[in-house]
């Protein structure tokens, strides 16, 4: 990289958005023909009203690479432009490689680094700050970050707690160098003690017990603590993120959070003292998409005229580990 651009303070600016979601839509409507539940009973409590599934076959490096065309396109890029591909998932398409390896093959990226990051809900949040700091650094230009997810692929559809919850889908950003405005700065957090809360019991090391091997649903969820200490942890990351920035409430344009449940955004909302016109919900159409669902609200927000260049913008997410953060930028 040029010598004189390293050497001035550089940010990493949003330059395109992109999401896809799969074609395939469960209501709740259809849910309640599968398990013992209704639309009011889902609605009362999580606010989600239909959410997208995965056709067979289709996988998450499929949703990433649509996501990510979308965003390239949006930005005008090429991708033998990027420098940099960062992928937050939680459900990769295999164990290696990595999913970010998968789409940069296919969309002919090679020779640059790609890596997943797993943060569970956190993870596109936690990809756009690993990004950021390359970016910041000088060791990149232009960033690929996307969060991609198909959770139902571990949903058991017999268990109402938990299927009623999750859904399918992609949201990808492009990061480009620029002097004037970007991301002005990122929070993460995690607190491993609480991993019994939120979480998925099987993996490689720890094995497969043989029940568990079909059993569709590996989530775990112990659903009232992790609401409340998901608000306690999002007010706090709030308050750090506006200390950082000696802003005030009333300095935030849009709220752009984690889709998984509108009670905790709606408490979200009213600590910023925001209105709910001006935070981005998408909750009620696509259920907890994990790592996906920043990055698809965040390009709905944009593609529908909301979200202006100049505005300022808290992303926020929290997920199992537990993992949490911000960040703040200038769109």
């Amino acid at each position: 990289m040029n010598e004189s651009l390293t050497s001035r303070r550089l940010y990493a600016r949003i330059a395109g958005t992109g999401s896809y979601l799969p074609e395939r839509v469960l209501r709740n409507e259809d849910l309640a023909k599968m398990v013992d539940t209704s639309d009011e009973w889902i609605l009362a409590r999580t606010g989600i009203s239909e959410r997208h599934i995965a056709a067979e076959g289709e996988t998450t490096s499929d949703l990433a690479r649509h996501a990510a065309l979308r965003a390239m396109q949006a930005a005008g890029v090429r991708a033998d432009e990027l420098d940099l591909i960062v992928v937050g998932t939680t459900t990769p398409d295999l164990i290696f490689p990595s999913t970010a390896c998968l789409l940069q093959d296919r969309i002919g990226a090679w020779g640059i680094p790609a890596f997943d990051v797993n943060a569970a809900c956190s993870g596109f949040v936690y990809a756009l700050a690993i990004a950021d700091k390359f970016i910041r650094s000088g060791a990149a230009r232009t960033a690929l970050v996307v969060g991609a997810e198909t959770l139902s692929r571990m949903v058991d559809w017999r268990e109402r707690s938990s299927c009623v919850l999750f859904g399918d889908g992609a949201g990808a950003v492009v990061l480009r160098a620029d002097e004037d405005t970007g991301i002005l700065s990122t929070h993460l957090h995690a607190d491993g003690s609480k991993k019994d809360l939120l979480r998925n019991p099987v993996g490689v090391s720890a094995g497969f017990r043989e029940h568990e091997r079909n059993a569709g649903s590996r989530i775990s969820m112990a659903g009232n603590d992790v609401f409340k200490y998901a608000v306690k942890a999002l007010d706090a990351v709030v308050d750090e993120t506006l200390e950082a920035n000696a802003l005030g409430r009333g300095d935030i344009d849009w709220l752009i959070p984690h889709q998984a449940n509108l009670r905790i955004i709606a408490a979200t909302a009213k600590r910023l003292e925001l209105p709910m016109e001006r935070v981005v919900v998408t909750v009620d159409r696509h259920g907890n998409t994990s790592s996906a669902s920043v990055p698809l609200a965040l390009d709905e927000g944009v593609r529908r005229g909301g979200i202006r260049r100049g505005q300022l913008l808290l992303l926020e997410a929290f997920g199992g580990g537990f993992t949490w953060g911000s960040a703040l930028l200038r769109y």
